[in-house]
């Protein structure tokens, strides 16, 4: 068991169980996007109103992320551990020899053939 399997165990133990099976899946991802949201309201205050960076804040805040992340994936049977791995293989595809800006261009996603 790596270690973000071992923090989905343990973020598990603080999920309300008394959520229907119904609306677990809400609950969760809009827990998600509202912390993400909170993330990137502080960083717009420190990029846009002056404020200092504070590390600790963004870890709190990205801590809180990682909590729905890990619930949420959780519900849907995949492991943190899983979906990390997932993701790596998905990059080291898209970028073999790391980010580049022309790679990224060029992504087929980005690109449009216009036919005749």
């Amino acid at each position: 068991m790596n270690q973000f399997d071992e923090y989905q165990s343990q973020a598990k133990r603080t999920l309300n169980s008394e959520i229907a099976d119904q609306y677990i899946y809400a609950n969760l991802g809009m827990g998600l996007a509202g912390e993400a949201g909170e993330v990137c309201d502080y960083l717009k205050k420190v990029v846009f109103h002056g404020h200092k960076l504070d590390p600790q804040k963004i870890a709190e805040e990205l801590g809180d992320v990682l909590w729905y992340l890990a619930n949420l994936a959780d519900q849907v049977g995949i492991s943190l551990g899983e979906i990390a791995e997932q993701n790596i293989a998905k990059l080291r595809k898209r970028y073999p020899d790391g980010f580049s800006e022309e790679r990224s261009q060029q992504r087929p996603e980005y690109t449009t053939e216009i036919k005749a």
